[in-house]
């Protein structure tokens, strides 16, 4: 898997809308994500996880899927959503995660509650010889004439199937690979060989 954009709104500690590039950040093949306690390092890669599977890694995952992870600091009309543009298996992909939000309502007073949304789309190149088109996130991109992004599915138990099987792992394997949250790395430390080879 190559990430390539995130994209982070009313999310964890970011109230507004926050982007990364990735590709800029690996240019150089190895990148550290630092700051102080709060920055919000943590909840960049809660965003990474709920954008691939719908949910945050367990520890963190309190109180439903979409209250605990909203930021407290965003905008009451401003909905939570993660963005993630990656490549896995050949293909360019970008996933879109909004979880259930509680909205004031357009009349009168009061809230309402928005279903969660997700969508999964594919950018396609259309070749074409001799012309040139931009990558998606502005990179020099495939010989075409444009290229397109193609809805997939708005599915959100056909989008996990779809990523489970390009990833061939689920999100427990994931977090526990991948991510290693930071309180499970110290059980990680401490436990015997055979539970670190489980």
């Amino acid at each position: 898997v190559r990430l390539h954009r995130l994209r982070i709104t009313a999310f964890g500690p970011f109230g507004g809308s926050q982007d990364i590039d990735f590709d800029a950040l690996s240019s150089a093949g190895l990148f550290l994500l630092h700051g102080p306690t709060g920055a919000g390092k943590t909840s960049v890669l809660d965003a990474v996880c709920y954008a691939l599977y719908g949910s945050v890694p367990g520890t963190r995952h309190t109180g439903g899927q979409g209250t605990a992870l909203r930021s407290d600091h965003a905008d009451a009309a401003v909905r939570t959503e993660v963005r993630l543009e990656f490549t896995v298996a050949g293909r360019r992909l970008e996933l879109i995660r909004q979880p259930p939000w509680e909205r004031p309502k357009r009349r009168g007073t009061g809230s309402t509650t928005d279903k969660a949304h997700s969508g999964l789309r594919e950018y396609r190149p259309h070749c074409t010889e001799g012309v040139h088109a931009a990558a998606p996130g502005g990179g020099r991109g495939h010989t075409s004439r444009a290229g397109s992004w193609k809805d997939l599915s708005r599915s959100h138990q056909e989008i996990g199937e779809e990523i489970g099987a390009l990833l061939g792992m689920s999100k427990e394997q994931f977090c526990q690979v991948v991510l290693l949250p930071q309180g499970d790395f110290a059980r990680f430390l401490r436990a015997d060989a055979e539970a670190r080879g489980r």
